[in-house]
């Protein structure tokens, strides 16, 4: 079986506030994960793993690639984790091509390639080594469609594209057996597919429900609900928009997002992504922003995604802040990121990984593991702190273990300050 590494370069180990905290290959993009993504094109692989730097070397959740250590093998399919693929028309035709290609094209440029020869992962350490170093010569191409992430929002900025794909694809490809029509009693608009997954050999205990008085809007895209969801009366989803599995909708306004597994979500949440396992329980408005996993938003927590001057919104980053490009963006929530209740938060918001922050508006930046209402903010301790994200876990039936402790206390120590990086 083949060995496949996804590869954080340079670039996306900029992407904060994710990527001193996750590898690139376990973010959320559209309906999937990148990992997951990959997967539908490439042959059949037993092993999985990424290279981010030492950062993440402890990195560990339940599924999820491991950090690659000594010499990557011979034969080893090497991916670059910034491109995004796009769900092939047709897998097999995607799987038969693969296993013949040594090198995989996208938009002219090497996003994936089979080793000639093995190299020590320590050759990777910086993240400049590039694809194109690593393959000197020919050999079977494979051209596929999707999606370079140039920057960290570019995951919203390609949002919708990547959903209206995904699910189209999904309804001309799968199985008749794999999903069902809404029930009679959920109102639906459009012309777009829904898509209700059914539950695996008729278990009741894994079926979608959807209460009366839902409206399923499918007028300006399509729309997937994943097996075990309920979704709650007076709730409206307009698509495109993917619900994963045992999501629990109770009620609101959810526009064009990507919903990750095993979510609370209620309230107004317009063009944004939750990787999964996170919580925004409560009302309060949510766009264009991207949570992490084990995110807890406040009662009334909200955030702005448009300027009042209605111009391009601006984003730190660790070489400083730059202008995105974009009329619309919100707050990037990292991992494990918790709001007291009526927090507001700006466009273009960054709160690192473990915050904790409350009170009224924090700054455009807060590092990570801060903690307070106004800056200058403490550090969280990282001892209460891993105490709280075992307790948050463990009431979603996720254990952490002796590894994942290991990372968090690790980012804990190594986390970044937002004035050393301006």
């Amino acid at each position: 079986m083949t060995t496949v590494v996804f590869y954080d370069d340079a670039r996306a180990r900029s992407f904060e506030p994710f990527a001193s905290i996750r590898p690139l290959a376990e973010m959320r993009a559209g309906t999937a994960l990148v990992r997951e993504r990959w997967a539908a094109i490439l042959p059949p692989h037993e092993d999985t793993w990424f290279i981010a730097g030492d950062r993440l070397a402890s990195f560990d959740e339940p599924g999820a690639a491991r950090a690659a250590t000594g010499v990557v093998p011979t034969g080893t399919i090497v991916v670059n984790a910034r491109f995004v693929p796009a769900v092939p028309a047709d897998r097999g035709r995607a799987l038969q091509r693969s296993a013949a290609s040594s090198l995989w094209r996208a938009n002219g440029r090497l996003a994936a390639i089979r080793l000639r020869s093995a190299v020590d992962v320590a050759a990777f350490a910086d993240g400049t080594l590039t694809l194109d170093e690593l393959f000197a010569g020919t050999g079977s191409i494979s051209d596929v469609e999707g999606w370079w992430h140039e920057e960290v929002w570019d995951f919203i900025r390609h949002l919708q594209d990547q959903l209206l794909s995904d699910i189209t694809r999904l309804a001309t490809t799968a199985s008749v057996d794999t999903f069902e029509p809404p029930p009679p009693h959920a109102v639906v608009l459009g012309g777009h597919p829904v898509l209700i997954e059914r539950a695996p050999g008729g278990d009741d205990g894994g079926a979608v429900v959807i209460e009366p008085h839902v409206v399923l809007d499918a007028s300006a895209g399509p729309i997937l609900i994943q097996r075990g969801t309920r979704v709650r009366a007076f709730t409206r989803i307009a698509g495109p928009c993917h619900i994963g599995r045992d999501v629990t909708v109770l009620g609101g306004d959810v526009t064009g997002c990507a919903i990750g597994d095993v979510t609370k979500v209620r309230g107004e949440i317009s063009t944004s992504i939750i990787i999964g396992h996170s919580n925004k329980g409560h009302d309060g408005f949510v766009g264009h922003s991207y949570l992490g996993r084990w995110v807890n938003l406040g009662a009334g927590t909200i955030t702005s995604n448009l300027k009042n001057t209605y111009g391009t919104v601006s984003l730190w980053t660790p070489s400083g802040v730059r202008d995105t490009g974009m009329p619309f963006l919100g707050t990037m929530f990292g991992d494990h990121v918790k709001t007291g209740i009526g927090l507001r938060l700006t466009t273009g918001t960054v709160l690192g990984a473990g915050a904790n922050v409350y009170g009224a508006m924090p700054p455009k930046a807060v590092a990570p593991f801060s903690w307070g209402d106004a800056p200058p903010y403490a550090a969280y301790r990282a001892d209460k702190f891993v105490e709280t994200a075992a307790r948050v876990m463990a009431r979603r039936h996720v254990e952490l273990g002796p590894r994942a402790r290991e990372h968090l206390m690790a980012a804990h120590a190594a986390r970044w300050s937002v004035e050393r990086h301006r």
